[in-house]
């Protein structure tokens, strides 16, 4: 008689102490001794019993549906699947091609029901046995994690994975051939003012192979790294859960879990704390300011207008008149009574007209800029705010964006439109457009954009900023 075997293993430890061959050993010496004809070996090498997505399982279910074997030789039932749903399914699909199974360990079905009732039990147990690693397996991950102890084999460009030993504990070194290029990615995104974009073509140009080994970066591996808190000396386990598939899914999909539940295990830092949060800065610059999230000549302060009245930043609003003309406003998050929590909760100030405040305060700027008294102060006072940690990275920054803008000044309204947009890295960095961090001498509602009554008051108030 023509016969399969299909033998399987759950992870790859399992695979390299040969679990699989004494297997497949036992399933030749019973097809042996009953003289069948091996058609084929089918295995699944390191694969969980609780999938069927399994290469070794859907090649001997097309073979049997082929009509390639009459019988199907395991080991187990849970060497077939750990669900006792899953076994059922794949047993009644291999009955209707004509195809029997048999276990080593469990009498011939032969439509005896004892039989048929210890290979149901068989699989319950092998479910239930399933259920019980997973959890003792979870917890014991998790009581490592908060032990300071590395739980997870994956680890993050620059480190190398040390395993348990006399050592100590499984812990990660810094491996400095690659940590190397990460602060060089770091120190280019921060001081030297790259997009992603112009650090992946450096790194090209420079023939560093990406984590991959790919001869290109990718835009996300990079993202990936510069928001990585692994890097700055605080890696973080624990902060997802698979949740089970809803409707229109085929598999389980990861959810965020709360903050407080997150395990936070110190490692060898490569890069300090104070670039690591310079990096995350200049991505929100980045990602408020880029040019593709706005039309050209439209919306100057968009991301940068505060209500005076709520004290969070506002969103732009476009809409038509009845004339056809184009209306712009800057429109408090809080005016819709949804967002804002209730009725009770909703903004009551008014909108503010778009053209009639970038006008004004790009001529306040314009003013500014060609003075320069005021950009020494503007310095001052930014150097006054900060840390010292920060300062060199800023008046880096604040040097080179100078320097972009000297050409510019003198120049037209529509020109200087132009290089308004190219410096929004140095509009970020003076602190004269943003709400945050306003200096000891604009205090009060004069260190927020005010939009309480009319756009004149909010003039008053980006006055007094310039003063």
């Amino acid at each position: 008689m023509r016969v399969a075997t299909y033998a399987r293993v759950s992870s790859e430890s399992q695979e390299a102490r040969g679990t699989i061959g004494s297997q497949l050993e036992a399933l030749r010496r019973k097809t042996s001794e009953l003289a069948h004809e091996v058609v084929r070996e089918y295995t699944d090498d390191g694969y969980s019993g609780a999938r069927l997505d399994r290469p070794g399982l859907d090649a001997l279910r097309d073979a049997a549906e082929a009509g390639l074997f009459e019988q199907v030789w395991c080991l187990t039932p849970d060497r077939l699947a750990r669900s006792y749903a899953y076994q059922i399914l794949v047993t009644d699909e291999l009955a209707r091609h004509g195809v029997r199974v048999h276990y080593l360990d469990a009498p011939p079905l032969d439509d005896d029901p004892e039989a048929t009732l210890l290979v149901q039990v068989q699989g319950v147990i092998a479910e239930y046995e399933r259920a019980k690693i997973a959890e003792r397996n979870r917890r014991g991950r998790l009581f490592r994690a908060r032990a300071g102890e590395i739980v997870y084999r994956l680890v993050p460009y620059g480190y190398r994975r040390i395993p348990r030993g006399p050592a100590g504990p499984c812990h990660l070194e810094v491996y400095e051939p690659e940590a190397i290029v990460v602060r060089r990615i770091f120190d280019d995104f921060v001081a030297g003012g790259y997009s992603m974009r112009g650090i992946c073509r450096r790194l090209y140009e420079d023939g560093i192979p990406s984590p991959t080994g790919n001869e290109t970066w990718s835009i996300a591996c990079l993202s990936k790294m510069l928001s990585n808190p692994t890097f700055k000396g605080r890696a973080l386990y624990n902060r997802h859960q698979a949740v089970p598939p809803t409707s229109g899914r085929k598999s389980t999909r990861n959810k965020p879990r709360p903050a407080e539940e997150w395990i936070e295990i110190p490692v060898p830092a490569i890069v300090s704390e104070d670039v690591f949060e310079a990096a995350q800065r200049v991505a929100r610059n980045h990602s408020y300011f880029s040019p593709r999230r706005s039309q050209p000549d439209c919306w100057l302060l968009r991301r940068l207008v505060v209500c005076g009245h709520c004290g969070i930043k506002t969103y732009c609003q476009g809409s038509k008149a009845r004339s056809g003309r184009e209306l712009r406003y800057y429109v408090c998050n809080r005016r819709r009574s949804l967002e804002a929590g209730g009725p009770d909760r909703a903004c009551p100030q008014p909108s503010t007209r778009a053209e009639e405040l970038d006008s004004l305060v790009w001529e306040h700027l314009r003013q500014a800029l060609l003075q320069p008294d005021t950009l020494l102060k503007g310095r001052a006072a930014l150097g006054a705010r900060t840390g010292q940690p920060d300062d060199e990275l800023l008046s880096a920054q604040l040097n080179r964006d100078t320097e972009k803008l000297s050409p510019g000044i003198g120049s037209s309204s529509r020109s200087g439109r132009r290089w308004w947009v190219s410096a929004r890295s140095w509009r970020s960095t003076t602190a004269w457009l943003a709400g945050s961090n306003p200096s000891p001498a604009a205090s009060g509602k004069a260190s927020t954009l005010s939009t309480s009554s009319s756009v004149s008051d909010s003039c008053a108030c980006w006055s007094r900023r310039f003063e």
